[in-house]
C-alpha cells in the first residue's frame, strides 16, 4: 500500500467511525446476509457491544497503517480466539465481503475504485496476517511491510 492509500483509509474510517454503531449493525445485516450460517457463531452476543469490538479493532488496524508490524501479535491473538469461537479460513472472505458493501452503501457515489482497492488490499493483509495465525504461523515482523508494499491487484473483495 501506497502513502495515498493509507491516507484514503485514515480519512474514509474517520468518517464513517462518526456514525459507528449504525455502521456496524450494517456491516453485521450484510455480514447475516451473506452467509446466514454465521449467525450462529454470535449466539447471546450483544450485538452492539460486538459493533464496538469490531470497530475498537478496525481503529487499531488503520491506526497501525504505517507501522503494522507493532499490531501483528495482536491480529495473531484474535485470530486464535477467534478459532475458538468457531470462525474457519473461509469466513474471513465472507467478513472481507460484508465489510466491502458495508463501506459501498456508506459511502455511496464517494465509494470509489481507489477506495474500495485500498479498503480491500488492507483487509486482505489482516485476514492473511489471521488466517496464517489461526494455523499457528506468525507472521515476522517484515512479513507486514512487505505485504503492504505489494502492487493492489484488481478484482480484490
Amino acid at each position: 500500500m501506497h502513502d495515498d492509500q493509507i491516507g484514503l483509509l485514515e480519512t474514509s474510517f474517520t468518517e464513517v467511525s462518526t456514525d459507528r454503531d449504525a455502521a456496524a449493525a450494517l456491516f453485521y445485516e450484510r455480514l447475516f446476509v451473506l452467509d446466514p450460517a454465521l449467525k450462529r457463531l454470535f449466539g447471546d452476543t450483544d450485538m452492539a457491544g460486538q459493533g464496538q469490538k469490531l470497530f475498537a479493532a478496525l481503529d487499531l488496524v488503520v491506526a497501525s497503517l504505517r507501522h503494522l508490524d507493532k499490531v501483528l501479535p495482536v491480529l495473531e491473538q484474535l485470530a486464535v480466539r477467534h478459532v475458538h469461537y468457531g470462525v474457519r479460513d473461509a469466513h474471513y472472505a465472507t467478513v472481507g465481503a460484508a465489510l466491502i458493501e458495508t463501506l459501498s452503501l456508506y459511502f455511496g457515489p464517494r465509494f470509489s475504485m481507489e477506495l474500495r482497492r485500498a479498503w480491500s488490499d488492507a483487509y486482505e493483509v489482516v485476514a492473511g496476517v489471521m488466517i496464517a495465525a489461526a494455523h499457528g504461523v506468525t507472521a515476522e515482523a517484515d512479513v507486514a511491510g512487505n505485504l503492504l508494499s505489494r502492487p493492489a491487484f484488481a478484482g480484490a473483495l
